[in-house]
């Protein structure tokens, strides 16, 4: 997988269902079942890389994923150029993610693959 190659868009919706509905009519997306009792938050696998979630908020701006090999020298170098970083948080089994926001106040997230995070 590349640096920097989009592993996750995560789109928020005020009708969960009425959104599945869309984005599986316009791509084919096949998203399963809720992944947790707190809220409405349902994945799809996009490619072997790459995955969508639906989940309830405000619509607006998406939050997309970049990969990257190493989490913590690229929160370092996020900070170094002048952008901002969470420190790395994990998901439990999957992997370590932080948010970001670039020089113009972009926002977006990193992720790191780790079957040993949390």
């Amino acid at each position: 997988m590349a640096k920097g190659e989009v592993v996750h868009y995560e789109i928020s919706a005020t009708d969960v269902g009425r959104a599945q509905g869309f984005w599986q009519g316009v791509f084919g997306w096949q998203f399963g079942d809720s992944m947790s009792p707190e809220m409405d938050y349902r994945m799809a696998r996009v490619s072997d890389n790459a995955g969508a979630a639906l989940m309830p908020g405000e619509p607006g701006h998406p939050h997309v994923y970049l990969d990257t090999p190493d989490i913590e020298a690229t929160i370092a170098a996020i900070r170094d150029l002048g952008g901002q970083s969470d420190d790395k948080a994990p998901v439990p089994t999957h992997g370590w993610f932080a948010a970001c926001k670039d020089t113009e106040g972009n926002e977006f997230y990193i992720w790191q693959a780790d079957s040993n995070a949390g």
